[in-house]
């Protein structure tokens, strides 16, 4: 199984200050050893694809969608199911296959929740992000540099909408996450 390195923390704290905030939120996650926030229900998933499922079962009563997943962009499409023997020295011929891509899937349904991205690039941000923003038509993207923030207890957040781009300050994920959340409030269109 192929995946990208997350700890899960900064998804787990934006669940937390979702419901703080007084939202009814569904968590959709990967494996981890954190427990769910109290008061959020949780899905457990193991594949990307088993989350997109989830995801889009849940998609068309939700208000917000934020896909902060690190969901890996490829799975190995002839896995074994077992073991796969050390035989000689030539390596199996692994063949991939891109995985669903969850976000776009989302900002894609007609009448579908307002969608909130994440980009955790390793160089060039600015560009990469609001690069991702376009091109998955979404009104915010969260963006960080992986190197800064993987395994950290704390997080730098740049948020990337039709305005440009906006720095949040260095803070642990729980105070930055309440933050985001704030700044998700003020962005929402009124009904």
């Amino acid at each position: 199984m192929l995946r990208n390195r997350s700890s899960r923390k900064t998804g787990y704290a934006l669940a937390r200050a979702a419901q703080e905030a007084g939202a009814r939120v569904t968590l959709v996650s990967g494996p981890t050893s954190l427990p769910a926030p109290h008061g959020v229900t949780l899905i457990p998933v193991t594949t990307a694809r088993q989350m997109h499922a989830a995801v889009m079962a849940e998609a068309a009563g939700a208000d917000i969608f934020i896909a902060v997943a690190a969901v890996a962009d490829w799975y190995v499409k002839n896995a074994s199911a077992q073991k796969i023997k050390k035989t000689g020295s030539t390596p199996p011929q692994l063949e991939f296959e891109a995985n669903p891509d969850i976000l776009a899937d989302v900002a894609r349904l007609p009448e579908g929740p307002w969608c909130v991205g994440f980009a955790a690039e390793t160089e060039n941000l600015a560009q990469h992000a609001e690069d991702k923003r376009r091109r998955k038509n979404i009104p915010l993207l969260v963006g960080n540099l992986a190197q800064n923030v993987m395994d950290a207890d704390t997080t730098e957040m740049a948020l990337f909408d039709a305005q440009g781009m906006h720095s949040l300050p260095a803070a642990p994920k729980l105070d930055a996450a309440r933050r985001l959340i704030a700044e998700i409030a003020t962005r929402l269109p009124r009904h």
